[in-house]
């Protein structure tokens, strides 16, 4: 699941359900205990569907990363979680990458700026 692959950046290769709000809550909680959190990176390649907890879920961690100056990517989302993400408007809340080395690579140019 959760792989950091700096001291400044999170990925996490998220899985469908029941898993994936296992994992979102874990990323959660990492981000509360940590006194600068770090940029985070949410691959969902092998996420086929989101229910409203894990939206709710994706929302807090945007909150809480954004009250540390830190941004979020969400990679490799499927067609069938991005419909939902675009019916409830969320694609524009969230920053979309098409895949995790492009997510990484806007994150570091973000953080050089």
């Amino acid at each position: 699941m959760a792989v950091e692959w700096s001291d400044t950046i999170l990925i996490a290769n998220l899985a469908d359900e029941p898993a994936l709000s296992d994992e979102l809550a874990l990323i959660c909680e990492k981000v509360e205990a940590a006194g600068q959190p770090p940029h985070a990176v949410l691959d969902f390649a092998e996420v086929s569907y989101i229910n409203s907890s894990n939206i709710a879920q994706l929302l807090r961690l945007r909150k809480l990363l954004d009250a540390s100056s830190r941004s979020m990517r969400l990679s490799g989302v499927t067609d069938d979680v991005m419909s939902v993400l675009m019916v409830t408007g969320l694609d524009k809340v969230f920053k979309f990458a098409p895949d995790t080395l492009t997510a990484l690579a806007g994150l570091q140019l973000s953080d050089a700026d």
